[in-house]
């Protein structure tokens, strides 16, 4: 990387100097001040286009080849990841061929017809072959791409389907932290309001209102979130204060939590913590970041040294909500259903914290 970071200021520097010594041999008595192109320098300008055309592609094929091989975020870890993920390689893919082809007419067509001392543009009024081909053409593409992005959007966000019995749990997002809250033996969330905070001598951390039966066995998590592989979650999100995000970006989710509403999104993780380190993508990655920290670690003090990194799911939030916003990440921990049941078993309810 440091290579091709010298190769480009040298690069600049070269232009840099080009062009102080055009200005130069411009500035002196008796040059040529003329601003109207000649043959000469349309040739040298379509050289220089198709030149920049070859740059581009040579940037990319290196960068893919040196690159390429870095995982990014690893796979889906919920059912319905893999499906958003196919529309993401499909939508990247018609991306990336309509900018080489696009790219490649672009600068030849600059290179090819270059102007020329005699040559003249040849005009057509209108062609409606051409025009309905560059037409019909993006129509078919990007209502294809629309038509399945709104089947994968529907399938996503369709939380009402019933698919088994969901387990509910809130999202509690404030200034700078996340409260999760799980609903109880009853499945069913109690009603909450910013009001009751204070209550309990702010044990209530989530305002339950302790006058809805429903909310006495509910159980708040402020250190992590637990989630069951295979059993479909139904997330009620809230906000105390200002429009926060939650976004879980290995299970494919992101939801606002928007103050004094409700919003909702349900997927079923596919993954425990446990299967998604051991998979090829996340143990590179985890190999990468270790190896950038052992590194790191030979130029810092024995009391500043680096830990070993160890992946987690997190819960992130995606809106720029203040100055700590950067705090605001939860560790997840999907396990398998009957561990997170036996946890879950062992929390005390709201009912036990405000005795």
């Amino acid at each position: 990387m440091s290579n091709f970071l010298i190769f480009m200021v040298l690069v600049l520097v070269f232009i840099a100097v080009w062009q102080i010594t055009k200005i130069f041999e411009l500035s002196q008595v008796g040059a040529d001040n003329s601003q109207i192109a000649n043959d000469k320098d349309n040739k040298i300008n379509g050289y220089l286009m198709f030149g920049f055309l070859v740059f581009i592609y040579v940037i990319t094929i290196v960068c893919f080849a040196k690159y390429g091989h870095m995982p990014l975020i690893g796979n889906a870890a919920s059912e319905h990841g893999t499906g958003l993920d196919v529309l993401m390689q499909i939508s990247m893919a018609l991306i990336f061929v309509v900018q080489i082809i696009t790219q490649a007419l672009l600068y030849y067509f600059a290179f090819k017809y270059r102007g020329e001392k005699g040559k003249k543009a040849l005009f057509y009024a209108d062609n409606d072959r051409l025009e309905f081909i560059w037409t019909i053409i993006p129509v078919i593409t990007l209502a294809g791409l629309i038509l399945y992005g709104l089947f994968t959007w529907t399938e996503i966000m369709d939380v009402d389907s019933e698919d088994g019995d969901p387990i509910v749990i809130e999202l509690y997002a404030q200034q700078f932290n996340w409260k999760v809250r799980y609903a109880g033996a009853d499945n069913t969330l109690g009603d909450a309001n910013v009001r009751f905070l204070n209550d309990y001598e702010g044990k209530n951390v989530t305002g339950i209102d302790d006058s809805d039966p429903s909310g006495m066995d509910d159980v708040v998590s402020t250190t992590e979130l637990r989630l069951p592989k295979g059993r479909k979650v139904l997330f009620k999100m809230r906000s105390q204060d200002v429009l926060h995000s939650a976004y879980m970006p290995h299970f494919r989710a992101q939801m606002n939590c928007v103050p004094g509403m409700i919003t909702q999104f349900s997927f079923t993780p596919s993954k425990t913590t446990e299967e998604m380190r051991e998979t090829d993508k996340i143990s590179k990655k985890v190999d990468v970041i270790n190896e950038i920290r052992r590194e790191k670690n030979k130029t810092l003090a024995a009391d500043e040294q680096l830990e070993p990194y160890t992946f987690d799911y997190l819960l992130l939030c995606n809106k720029i909500c203040g100055t700590s916003h950067y705090n605001m990440q939860l560790k997840i921990v999907v396990e398998e259903e009957e561990d997170f049941n036996k946890w879950l078993t062992e929390q005390q309810t709201f009912a036990q914290v405000i005795q």
